[in-house]
């Protein structure tokens, strides 16, 4: 896509469209392919002209409302704790109802219940999905909603709150935000003789695999790509970005997923399962896999931090460090993700105004810090005193610290409906069959730009 960012209707400046957040820890299973429509409205120009969204002068907050979640880095028990205190402190009821599983299946529900059904008045929003509710016009922009439920906005972490504006417009509120963390297995880097750290580039890793693989038969390897269909658009940025490429140009819909820079960091990634053989490829969980000790580490989200402590108890020290750096780049190459929280657009303004006094509440500084005690997603807000769950649980302040040097994601990933399944499939033809990478990306470039003539070229 050639396309200049200067050339669009609409601005699409770096303030107004960052990109959007991920990881939440789950992206797209491949059978989920086709998701919601991305069919504009026929009041979509006038709403974008709104961008601080309805007028709540005079509204009085619903009394009950409901939260559609689908309970990321396993917070249901953590999210009804805060919910009984926003009913002490507030009167409001709020049912927390488990829209699925996975971001995927919230979004299938929402899109369904656009159609007819009974819509909820909080919705999960993960990285690769609010971007397309705004294409559909079914959520309203924040700002006046915020303001009304006296929700200081200028608190949030810059770049959290930032990837979900656009037109001047705040879409969302960060919730459960996570980075993806380099995870390893302490027992076995000291078994290697290895320094206690993530290593600096990918260059230096190559380095230290024969001497984990050797130091530790009982591994099946020194490390494992994540799961294709969860990760692989997600993670690979990381790679793509240290030599240079990218699924596209930064803050572009230029796909460059088949340039030089782009094919050789690929050809990397493939060369370390089939050349090198010292990685493999997760068939459902990387993180899963190694605290039961098939590998000696992986990437993995901030979200999944909880989990693979406990998981790892008794067995091993679990390590933590920064995204590895490339040949070209070694900061910052790491992306943003997880999930925020957003308000349906065709619900009664008093739903609204009460949603937005809980997303204030949920996502305040006191329980931001409960939330990321209890799931290791990342505090949110600037002024959370972070003190007590750093004395508790050290690891989750490099996942802080690594915030300082993230990236916006890729927009052909998160802007590009289904562009994430697809860079799935095409990087499990890369490391499930061996498939030619130039000319698999090549095939991947025409797929990703089909979509944004498609779907999103007349939005933007």
């Amino acid at each position: 896509m050639n396309e200049s960012p200067t050339r669009r209707t609409l601005p699409l400046s770096r303030r107004n469209l960052l990109g959007l957040a991920a990881l939440g820890a789950g992206a797209a299973a491949l059978s989920a392919c086709a998701g919601p429509s991305t069919a504009k409205s026929d009041s979509q120009s006038a709403s974008a002209a709104q961008n601080n969204g309805p007028d709540f002068n005079g509204v009085t907050p619903a009394t009950t409302i409901t939260f559609w979640s689908n309970h990321p880095g396993n917070s249901e028990d953590i999210t009804k704790q805060i919910i009984s205190k926003f009913k002490d402190a507030s009167g409001i009821t709020v049912n927390l109802v488990t829209a699925g599983s996975t971001y995927e299946d919230v979004a299938q529900k929402f899109q369904t219940a656009q159609a007819g059904g009974t819509l909820p008045d909080i919705v999960v929003f993960s990285d690769v999905w609010w971007f397309r509710y705004f294409m559909q016009d079914s959520i309203i922009p924040l700002a006046n909603a915020l303001k009304a439920a006296d929700v200081d906005t200028s608190d949030y972490r810059d770049v959290l709150l930032a990837d979900y504006q656009y037109q001047d417009g705040q879409w969302a509120v960060p919730w459960a935000r996570s980075t993806p963390l380099f995870y390893y297995n302490k027992k076995d880097w000291a078994a290697a003789g290895l320094p206690d750290r993530a290593p600096t580039t990918w260059a230096e890793f190559a380095d230290w695999a024969p001497k984990l693989q050797s130091a530790n038969p009982g591994a099946q390897h020194a490390y494992e790509h994540p799961a294709l269909p969860d990760y692989a658009g997600w993670t690979l940025q990381n790679i793509l970005w240290g030599y240079g490429g990218g699924w596209s140009a930064k803050d572009s819909f230029d796909i460059t997923c088949d340039t030089d820079a782009s094919v050789q960091a690929l050809q990397y990634v493939q060369d370390s399962v089939y050349k090198g053989k010292w990685a493999g490829v997760a068939s459902k969980s990387a993180t899963d896999d190694m605290t039961a000790g098939a590998c000696s580490s992986t990437l993995g989200s901030t979200g999944s931090l909880v989990g693979i402590q406990k998981a790892s108890a008794g067995k091993f020290d679990v390590g933590v460090g920064f995204l590895p750096g490339g040949p070209v780049t070694e900061s910052p190459v790491c992306p943003t993700g997880g999930a925020g929280v957003g308000i349906p657009k065709k619900i009664p303004a008093a739903n609204q105004l009460a949603a937005a006094k809980f997303i204030g509440f949920l996502t305040n500084p006191e329980n931001t810090v409960a939330f990321s005690a209890a799931t290791g997603y990342m505090p949110v807000r600037k002024s959370a005193d972070t003190s007590s769950l750093l004395a508790k649980n050290p690891l989750i302040g490099t996942a802080i610290k690594q915030l300082d040097v993230t990236r916006t994601q890729d927009w052909a990933r998160v802007f590009l409906p289904g562009a994430d399944q697809e860079m799935a499939k095409s990087v499990a033809q890369l490391l499930t069959q061996q498939a030619d990478v130039k000319t698999t990306m090549g095939t991947l470039k025409s797929t990703l730009q089909n979509i944004y003539n498609t779907q999103v070229k007349s939005h933007v």
